[in-house]
C-alpha cells in the first residue's frame, strides 16, 4: 500500500484552511490569484512528496521553479484585498524566471535565489498586514477581515520559516548527506502543520475585535462622512448584505476607503465592522421584539453568517444574549439600543 507523502497532506491542509478563511472575498483579481496560489501550493506538496517520498528524480528541476511562484502569488492575492489596484503584476515574474535560469545554467545559485525570494515576499506581505484591519482587507467581507488578515500573517510567517528551514536542510545535506533530507523535510512539514492548526483553532474561539476607544480626536468633516456612510448602509438595506465590505461601502459613498475608515474610527471609536454590526444588532433587536422569528432566522436576515459572531456582537452592543433580550423585552425591561 502506498503511503501518502506528508508534504502533500501539509499542502492540502494549508490550502483548505486558507480557502475557509477567505470566504466572502469578492475582489475578482484577488480571487484569481488565490485560486492559483492554493492549487499551486497543493501541487507543490505532490511534487515534493513524489520527489522525496517516492524518489521520482525527474521532478527535481521542477520543484524549485514551482516553489518560486508561490510567494509572488501569495503577495498578489493578499494585495488584491486592499483598496489599491495591483500595479504591473507581470513584474513579479522575475522570481520564477530567475530560478528557471539558475536551474538550467547555474544550479548552485538555486537555493540562494529561493532564499531571497521567500524573504523578500515574506517581508512585503508582513508589511502589508501592519496597517489596521479595515485598511488592509478593504475588499474582504467585514466578517472575514480578521480571518483574512490572520491568513496573510500566517502565510508571511510560513515564508520566513521555509526560507530558514531550506537553508538548514541545505546545510544538513552538505554535512550529513542527502539520505536524511526526506526526514528533515517531514519535520518541516510537521511544524508547518502545527502552525496551521493553531491558526485554524484560535479564530474559532471568537476573539472579539478590540474597541478603538477613541484613539484620535474627531476632525472637521468626520461627522458628515459618518452620516454619508449611515445613509449608504440604509439604502436598500445594504447593511444586511452578508458579504458587505469596506470597499463596497466606500465606493457607494464616493469616499476613499482609507478616509472612510479613519473618519468612522475617529468619530465613533469603532472600527468599520463594529459600526456596521451596531446597525445589524439594532435591527435584530427590533425583530426580536416585534416578530416570533427564531434568533437564527433573524441572525441571517440582518447580515450575520455565524451564530458565534452574532452572539458576540449582540452582547457587545446590548450586554445581553439574543435569548435574554427577547425574554426581557416581554417584561418591558429591555434596554434601548442607540443607533450608531
Amino acid at each position: 500500500m502506498l503511503a501518502i507523502p506528508l508534504p502533500f497532506i501539509a499542502g492540502l491542509i494549508f490550502a483548505l484552511v486558507l480557502h475557509h478563511s477567505l470566504k466572502g472575498v469578492e475582489a475578482p483579481g484577488s480571487r484569481r490569484y488565490f485560486v492559483a496560489f492554493l492549487i499551486l501550493y497543493a501541487l507543490q506538496g505532490v511534487v515534493v512528496g513524489l520527489h522525496l517520498g517516492y524518489g521520482v528524480k525527474q521532478l527535481a528541476p521542477i520543484q524549485p521553479i514551482t516553489a518560486s511562484v508561490m510567494p509572488p502569488l501569495a503577495f498578489l492575492a493578499f494585495r488584491g484585498l486592499t483598496d489599491a489596484s495591483v500595479p504591473r503584476p507581470w513584474i513579479h515574474l522575475w522570481a520564477p524566471l530567475s530560478v528557471a535560469l539558475s536551474v538550467a545554467l547555474l544550479p548552485v545559485l538555486v537555493d540562494p535565489i529561493l532564499l531571497v525570494i521567500f524573504l523578500v515576499y515574506g517581508f512585503a506581505l508582513w508589511r502589508l498586514t501592519r496597517e489596521s484591519d479595515d485598511e488592509v482587507m478593504a475588499e474582504a467581507s467585514l466578517q472575514r477581515m480578521r480571518p483574512a488578515l490572520r491568513a496573510a500573517r500566517l502565510t508571511a510567517i510560513l515564508m520566513f520559516f521555509f526560507a530558514v528551514s531550506d537553508v538548514a536542510v541545505a546545510i544538513y545535506a552538505g554535512l550529513v548527506g542527502v539520505e536524511g533530507v526526506p526526514f528533515a523535510v517531514a519535520i518541516m512539514n510537521i511544524i508547518a502543520l502545527a502552525a496551521t492548526g493553531v491558526y485554524y483553532v484560535l479564530p474559532q474561539r471568537g476573539i472579539a475585535p478590540v474597541s478603538l476607544a477613541m484613539p484620535y480626536l474627531p476632525e472637521p468633516g468626520d461627522e458628515a462622512v459618518v452620516a454619508r456612510a449611515t445613509m449608504v448602509l440604509e439604502e436598500g438595506g445594504l447593511y444586511k448584505n452578508e458579504n458587505l465590505s469596506l470597499a463596497k461601502i466606500a465606493r457607494k459613498a464616493g469616499i476613499p476607503a482609507r478616509d472612510l475608515s479613519a473618519a468612522i474610527n475617529r468619530a465613533t471609536g469603532l472600527n468599520v465592522s463594529q459600526f456596521v454590526n451596531n446597525r445589524r444588532v439594532e435591527e435584530a433587536c427590533r425583530l426580536l421584539d416585534e416578530t416570533r422569528q427564531s434568533a437564527t432566522v433573524i441572525m441571517l436576515d440582518v447580515g450575520f453568517s455565524t451564530k458565534s459572531n452574532f452572539n458576540r456582537e449582540f452582547r457587545r452592543v446590548t450586554g445581553l444574549s439574543p435569548r435574554q433580550w427577547r425574554a426581557r423585552s416581554k417584561d418591558g425591561t429591555a434596554p434601548v439600543v442607540a443607533r450608531s
